[in-house]
């Protein structure tokens, strides 16, 4: 291979497989230029580069002037530093999104959108929250005409907040509601498509070639009509409503997404129509991620800068629906990319405005700031698919009196700060760890913390206090304090928190031998000081970057990684985070999930220690955990991929939802789907065990992963049935009793 030119790859996703198995890497430069060769009994996809030839990356210097040499494929703008991905400016209405522009928020309305009144009422709500943009869903020909008095209802009041279209299944739909709102969302896996029957399709090459001349043909009146009056419009590919043709080809899968959107933007293009953006949802926020990316990548190589929409869909209510949105966004965020964000919540809309604001005001300041490290060279972080770093977790010597091997999980580790106060009551902080308590003695159960951090020890004399930390060890929770406590009031047993100078300057060897250590680094020190993690043992460090401060925690962690990988150090290593006093419970979550979620996601940290002055104790507890759930780590309750309702809903979501939670809240390693109608259903359920979605009025369908195995059960009776069918097919346990 010629100097100045790296080979380029991703892997890519078994066609057999909805969650995050992977095969071995294929070359990649172009999605969009993919030869399908049919073989005997097999279909094999071949990547070819736009210019055939060896040279298929050109080098760049990371940064102006710089020495160091990057791959000119990329992702995002730089990836040591928060730079906005520089987009063109898509006209929705009266506002503009791109990279020129604030990152505009938007939410969906609930309403049925027959009902004129009550629609512009909500959409009235939404834009006085601060909301640029709302969707109204529009599946046929009756709301389509009401469409028309919604707009103008809304302009007479002085409302002129733009308008979006969400169409599936109806290209006649949208051509009639091009003619009065502002933007057009297609779903390219069913705008031209029938709807996905999840069959493994065979195609020739001219079976396939005659589906995309009928998409062409479908859409091509939309593509000319928004011309005509000035519309704008999303291509919005969905995890869960790939086309039978898309999955055949490219799987269930982050590739297929892209192709799917590519489809029908190269319809677009041909037709001289720019005013677009894309997207990319997923109810998975690794998938969706890893989708995202790929897109861009793509953009690059075909020197598009189109606009994104960033969202997670179907992520659910209260704290879990933020802090999944928080990964997939915030991460997408922190690289510089996304134009528009909305946050799907089971809430009313009004509801996903604040959340959505504080994301994108936290996506902005990043890159307004351009907060990020000195660059460096990064080889080792997968961009397009997950593999986890695997750090060496703490393993039993001989001679300790205690069993280490429990102050981290091999699934994700959770720490919890613990006061000095706290300790006066020693059953109280039991239970705050989520341990079980056996006549007053803590135990592990399954979702208890790992290990604590305490700041300052109790006296010597305090023996209440003592005992209840050697409990605590005694069941393998780690105790970690810093360095100046162990040695002047020793805790046996206990793992002593250092930093780079304690190190440097030999403080610690002043602990007994065997002591057992964690380290505390910030990632952005010269490579000479780190250097000292090569003679020492530790159990784990501590990423820890000051709140607020003026480096980037991801492009910090990101290098402290690359450290470690190049020098073959597997230390685990634990993100951790204090944030301020009187901070927002929306701003913990969401600084947590885009900061520690952005790096979690790429499969880069051992698990979480969040520090939350003022805050009960319980919330960073629980927090920790869903961010390790909502990372694809470690399950402690169940999963639930819940819709945020819109007017083709065909039942009470948000009620329906909190009775279904009350009842299976406790089956971890459970997956349960409530989709409010059929649209994104069993497509968006492939991460799913169990489906409840409405099949129609007053009707509940019953999905074991994509496939129906009830229909037609009436409302009432349905929650019921479905705690039968996760009972037949043995997944149910009873609820756990209070001591």
């Amino acid at each position: 291979m010629a100097a100045g030119a790296v080979p380029s790859s991703i892997c890519g996703l078994k066609s057999t497989d909805h969650g995050l198995s992977f095969r071995k890497s294929v070359d990649f430069i172009k999605v969009s230029d993919l030869r399908r060769v049919r073989a005997p009994r097999s279909k094999v996809l071949v990547i070819t580069n736009v210019k055939p030839g060896p040279e298929i990356a050109e080098m760049q210097p990371a940064s102006e002037g710089s020495p160091l040499l990057v791959p000119r494929q990329k992702y995002c703008e730089d990836v040591h530093k928060t730079v906005r991905r520089k987009t063109r400016t898509v006209m929705v209405g009266n506002v503009a999104l791109g990279s020129e522009h604030p990152i505009r928020i938007q939410t969906m309305t609930t309403t049925d959108t027959k009902d004129v009144a009550e629609t512009v009422e909500q959409v009235m709500r939404i834009a006085d929250k601060g909301a640029d943009i709302v969707r109204i869903t529009v599946q046929g020909r009756k709301e389509a005409d009401a469409c028309f008095e919604i707009k103008n209802t809304l302009v007479q009041k002085n409302y002129n907040i733009p308008l979006v279209a969400d169409i599936h299944f109806a290209p006649s739909v949208a051509l009639k509601v091009s003619e009065c709102f502002d933007k057009i969302r297609v779903n390219p896996g069913n705008f031209a498509d029938r709807r996905a029957q999840f069959e493994k399709l065979e195609y020739t090459e001219e079976d396939y070639q005659k589906e995309l001349e009928h998409i062409e043909k479908v859409f091509t009146p939309l593509v000319e009509k928004c011309k005509k009056y000035g519309r704008a419009m999303r291509i919005g590919t969905n995890h869960g409503s790939l086309s039978d043709r898309i999955m055949s080809y490219f799987g269930d899968s982050p590739r297929g997404m892209v192709e799917s959107a590519f489809e029908f933007a190269r319809i677009c293009r041909k037709l001289d129509y720019h005013n677009f953006v894309f997207s990319m949802k997923a109810s998975n926020p690794v998938i969706m991620v890893q989708a995202y990316r790929l897109l861009v990548a793509e953009m690059y190589v075909q020197g598009w800068d189109y606009p994104l929409h960033l969202g997670v869909t179907e992520a659910g209510e209260g704290e879990d629906g933020r802090m999944k949105s928080a990964i997939g966004i915030g991460t997408l965020l922190q690289d510089g990319l996304g134009d528009t964000i909305r946050v799907s919540l089971t809430e009313p809309p009004e509801e996903e405005i604040d959340p959505c604001r504080r994301l994108a005001n936290l996506g902005m300041e990043a890159s307004d700031l351009q907060l990020g490290v000195v660059p460096f060279e990064e080889k080792h972080r997968h961009y397009f698919d997950f593999q986890r770093r695997t750090g060496q977790l703490p393993v039993q010597k001989e001679g300790e009196e205690v069993d280490y091997r429990g102050v981290l999980h091999r699934d994700g580790s959770v720490l919890m700060s613990v006061s000095l106060d706290q300790l006066k009551s020693p059953e109280i902080v039991y239970k705050s760890l989520a341990a079980k308590l056996v006549v007053g003695m803590p135990f592990k159960d399954l979702a208890t913390v790992d290990s604590i951090l305490l700041r300052e020890l109790p006296p010597v004399q305090d023996s209440e206090a003592r005992l209840a930390l050697k409990r605590l060890i005694d069941i393998s929770m780690g105790v970690l304090t810093p360095l100046s406590e162990q040695l002047t009031k020793p805790l046996p047993n206990a793992l002593v928190l250092v930093n780079l100078k304690e190190l440097a300057t030999g403080a610690y060897k002043l602990l007994p031998e065997g002591t057992r250590l964690a380290v505390s680094v910030c990632g952005d020190e010269p490579y000479d000081d780190l250097d000292i993690l090569k003679d020492i043992d530790a159990a784990t460090l501590l990423h820890t970057v000051p709140y607020g401060g003026k480096i980037s925690r991801v492009h910090a962690a990101r290098r402290l990684f690359e450290y470690l990988e190049n020098n073959a150090l597997n230390f685990p290593v634990i993100h951790h985070i204090v944030f301020p006093q009187g901070i927002h419970r929306d701003d913990l979550v969401i600084g947590a999930g885009s900061t520690a979620g952005a790096l979690l996601v790429d499969g880069l940290g051992n698990g979480v220690l969040l520090e939350a002055p003022e805050q009960d104790v319980d919330f960073p507890r629980n927090t920790s955990f869903n961010l390790l759930q909502g990372c694809r780590m470690r399950n402690t309750k169940t999963e639930y991929v819940s819709c945020p309702s819109c007017g083709r809903t065909l039942f009470d979501l948000q009620e329906i939802s909190a009775q279904i939670r009350e009842k299976t809240l406790h089956l971890p390693g459970v997956s349960i789907a409530i989709m409010g109608c059929i649209v994104n259903g069993p497509g968006e359920m492939a991460d799913a065990d169990f489906g409840y979605v409405g099949g129609a009025p007053g009707k509940i369908d019953l999905y074991v992963g994509k496939k129906v195995v009830k229909r037609g059960i009436d409302m009432e009776l349905a929650t019921d049935a479905l705690i039968q069918l996760i009972k037949d097919h043995g997944r149910w346990v009873d609820p756990p009793t209070d001591e």
